[in-house]
């Protein structure tokens, strides 16, 4: 297992202060804001703890205010329903007296009844494609230094794109989609519930920025203040997230400085795992300052 699993099983296991409240720390990375995956992740470890009998099988979420990773951040879960079959929560992320973030969950235990899905798209397999060391090898001069210290970090989770350029060079006429595979870069433990909340904390992963792609630009860009707004979660079906995983994403549309953006989780042997939707801030800043041409 790698440092970097260890440290995100360290930071998904919240510490209980009393009842209904739990205390989560932010890695110490160098980032000016806490990871919008992470607050998701701790956000929904908290409120499972609270419905042992049932698992997470969607949630919805708002991020406020940008979270301070020097502060720990304080999730208080609220029990707003326990029935036969349905139970639900709503969980506050609070900082420095203020609510940062909000995530209402529901929980539900699988039963028989219709099922079916969409098939995924036709895409290499994640062995064919350049793991992270070879993608650097390959692009790392070309790359902007922001997007190349992001892939030279030992990260918990390992991504391989399936079209590697893109994250280079980006065309005004480039349909805004995005194939990426992803896993935990080590083995997890069997507790599903560490799973889920592992899915969730990479569901944040690249999906604003695939509302960029279609102008040439990503969260990376120096014209670009980017920040995720609202995030959906929908879980699916069992799945592991130290098996590979293809991130199937696209964006309809972009309007007055908001994108949105749609992603599906899909496992090895095709089958759909979890759907994603999510808006956020693509504003414009109107002093970029210097910067490279395409990002």
């Amino acid at each position: 297992m790698t440092h970097a699993v260890t440290d995100l099983l360290d930071i998904l296991d919240l510490e209980k202060i009393e009842e209904n409240l739990f205390r989560g720390r932010s890695p110490q990375v160098g980032w000016q804001r806490v990871f919008g995956g992470l607050v998701i992740a701790q956000a929904l470890v908290a409120a499972q703890r609270t419905v042992p009998q049932a698992p997470a099988h969607s949630l919805h979420a708002y991020f406020l205010l940008g979270g301070d990773p020097a502060t720990p951040i304080v999730y208080q879960v609220e029990r707003l329903r326990d029935g036969r079959s349905f139970s639900t929560r709503r969980c506050h992320a609070i900082q420095h007296g203020r609510v940062i973030f909000t995530l209402a969950a529901s929980f539900f235990n699988s039963e028989e009844g219709l099922e079916h899905a969409f098939s995924p798209p036709d895409v290499p397999p994640p062995e064919s494609l350049p793991d992270e060391n070879a993608f650097i090898e390959a692009y790392g001069a070309k790359m902007p230094e922001p997007v190349r210290r992001y892939f030279q970090r030992e990260r918990p989770i390992e991504m391989r794109p399936v079209d590697p350029g893109r994250f280079i060079a980006r065309g005004k006429q480039d349909d805004p989609v995005q194939k990426v595979w992803v896993r935990a870069t080590g083995k997890l433990p069997d507790d599903p519930a560490l799973h889920r909340a592992t899915l969730a904390y990479f569901s944040d992963m690249t999906l604003l920025d695939t509302a960029l792609i279609a102008h040439a630009r990503s969260v990376f860009h120096p014209d670009i203040q980017a920040a995720s707004l609202d995030h959906a979660l929908w879980l699916h079906r069992p799945f592991r997230a130290d098996e590979w995983m293809l991130y199937v994403q696209d964006s309809p549309n972009a309007r007055g400085g908001l994108g949105f953006s749609r992603g599906a989780l899909y496992s090895r042997d095709g089958a759909l795992i979890a759907s994603v939707a999510q808006e956020g801030l693509i504003r414009l800043r109107r002093d970029p300052g210097a910067g490279l041409e395409q990002w």
